[in-house]
């Protein structure tokens, strides 16, 4: 699929489509926290089994990341993209009817399998789809999609839980997903794959997938389990094992799952590594501040969320800014200005005590949410333009598991750093938890820092 071939009304009716699943695939990532609490209610559940309503999608979705985009790269990424938006379909229309808490879980494990279809798949088909000239503009448009999504999610979910009831969350797919496929399948050109001769690296897919989710699962329960417990040990150890044994078979292997030689090029492995970082940071401040505007400010959820909206809002305006201003100048400089900005955004916000006014809180999460929005689209276009044509499945995958890495270590190092200065404190008070608040925006400023020097390694 040459980029020659697509007209400028197609290349639009591909960024609609891909937008739409993009928006909903992270809006499934999120959208689900509030409405926990009534599914346990209306199942009779444990909050330990309804937590893995939540758990489950974020596993699935890392661990097959890598996987589905190098089938895209072998089988087309237009095919592998509309398979997984059926398998998402399919598994919002089970979680809708689900009958008890386990079969929850199940159909949100296979939801999942869809969405790491959809993310994997996107940025290669809009990559392929817009000249190099135009390629930040389209995936700042995604990356606003993305935030957006993940943004949104709390506050539309818990409308619709209490209007709808809790089971609307997963119907609500199925419209807005059969409009976004039907424009897929409109609009997105058939590619047939650039992996003929090369077979599927079932191997390196399982011993990655079986590291990543051995992984990931230690960093999101252990803070429950205990860091010293003995499964939060055994998982970080097997882990390594496993991610050690895949990186061994990678490199034996004629047709690598993960071509390890992406990361020879420092433009590449800058602009992923920047990405976990930046991650770090937004999940950070999307923890813990409704810690603060709930719990020490006393304002309702609808105040808080409210408040909220100022980052996302900003962040949707200045990425497709920020991505076609790349497109111009080069991607380097607006990644490392908008780390800088997020780093000072998160400066700001550690500041905040019982005082603050409601204008100063929006100001500094303007902040934060300008300099994400200036960092995404141009860093997202570096690290996709870093990789060949016949790998952009494999970079797609990398991008989207950048982000699920960095949420998962941002929630876990934030609730750490929270819940031990609290726990210092011996009780759970307005000014303690603006304490711990202040420690955990530090040290996420000082990641976002450490994110602008990586982002300024690239060529």
């Amino acid at each position: 699929m040459q980029s020659s071939e697509v007209t400028i009304r197609s290349r639009w009716g591909v960024l609609l489509a891909i937008g739409l699943g993009t928006f909903m695939s992270a809006l499934d990532g999120s959208v689900v926290n509030i409405t926990l609490p009534v599914v346990r209610e209306s199942f009779g559940a444990s909050v330990a089994t309804v937590e893995w309503v939540v758990t489950i999608y974020l596993l699935v979705v890392s661990g097959l990341l890598l996987s589905v985009g190098r089938l895209g790269d072998l089988r087309g990424h237009r095919r592998v993209y509309t398979t997984g938006f059926l398998i998402f379909l399919l598994g919002s229309v089970l979680c809708g009817l689900a009958p008890g808490a386990g079969f929850l879980v199940a159909a949100r494990a296979a939801q999942a399998v869809g969405a790491s279809m959809l993310f994997a798949n996107s940025p290669a088909i809009l990559t392929k789809s817009f000249p190099p000239e135009m390629r930040g503009r389209a995936l700042g448009l995604q990356a606003t999609m993305t935030y957006l999504g993940l943004t949104v999610g709390p506050s539309l979910g818990g409308w619709l839980t209490t209007a709808l009831g809790w089971r609307s969350v997963f119907y609500i797919n199925v419209p807005v997903g059969l409009l976004a496929l039907a424009l897929a399948l409109r609009f997105v050109p058939r590619d047939e794959g650039s992996g003929r001769g090369e077979g599927f690296d079932l191997r390196g897919a399982l011993t990655f997938t079986g590291g990543l989710v051995a992984l990931l699962l230690a960093l999101n329960q252990g803070h429950a389990w205990g860091w010293a417990a003995w499964p939060t040990v055994m998982l970080l150890a097997g882990s390594l094992v496993l991610l050690g044994l895949f990186v061994r078979l990678e490199r034996r292997v004629a047709a690598p799952m993960l071509d390890l030689s992406l990361f020879r090029s420092r433009t590449f492995t800058a602009a992923a590594a920047s990405a976990v970082l930046n991650y770090v940071c937004v999940f950070t401040v999307l923890f813990l501040m409704p810690f603060y505007l709930q719990q020490a400010r006393g304002l309702s959820p609808a105040e808080a969320g409210l408040l909220l909206t100022a980052q996302p809002m900003l962040m949707a305006v200045v990425a497709p800014l920020s991505g076609s201003l790349s497109d111009r100048i080069g991607t380097r400089l607006p990644s490392v200005v908008g780390m800088g900005l997020l780093g000072l955004g998160l400066v700001l916000l550690s500041s905040l005590d019982l005082e603050s006014p409601r204008a100063a809180i929006v100001a500094m999460l303007a902040v934060a949410g300008l300099g994400i929005g200036i960092f995404a689209s141009p860093n997202n276009s570096a690290l996709m333009g870093a990789a060949p044509r016949h790998r952009q499945g494999i970079a797609a995958g990398v991008l989207a598991l950048a982000r699920n890495v960095g949420m998962v270590i941002g929630v876990g190092l934030a609730g750490a750093v929270f819940t031990t200065v609290l726990g210092r404190a011996g009780a759970v008070e307005a000014a303690s938890i603006v304490s711990a608040l202040r420690a955990s925006y530090l040290l996420a400023a000082a990641v976002a820092f450490a994110g602008m020097g990586i982002a300024g390694l690239r060529h």
